[in-house]
């Protein structure tokens, strides 16, 4: 049987401002600069910085980093492109930090 995530919003650590559903996360094993990182289909209340070529653990992205609507606590990044067909499927999709994170039910 599949981890149900149930009824959770991910909210800015630093001012609470909603960011995600734990319902739009596809994987909760990803690397960042602070340690573990979710990545999630869809996500809030960001400010998308400027795309960037990065060397990531999985291959070359383009990306953006993707920053607190309220407060502009860096909070992760958005896979915009990759040339590497088996990384496809994490275009346009985001990587939160779990450190950045607070997590509370609704």
């Amino acid at each position: 049987m599949a981890d149900f995530i149930g009824n959770e919003l991910y909210s800015c650590r630093t001012c609470r401002n909603p960011l995600a559903y734990g319902e739009d996360i596809l994987s909760k094993n990803f690397k960042t600069k602070s340690g573990a990182g979710y990545l999630f289909l869809y996500a809030m209340n960001l400010v998308v910085g400027r795309k960037e070529e990065r060397q990531l653990l999985t291959g070359k992205f383009t990306i953006a980093d993707i920053y607190c609507s309220k407060c502009n606590e860096y909070l992760g990044w958005q896979y915009l492109q990759t040339n590497d067909m088996r990384q496809r499927f994490k275009e346009g999709k985001y990587v939160l930090e779990r450190m950045k994170l607070l997590v509370e039910q609704f």
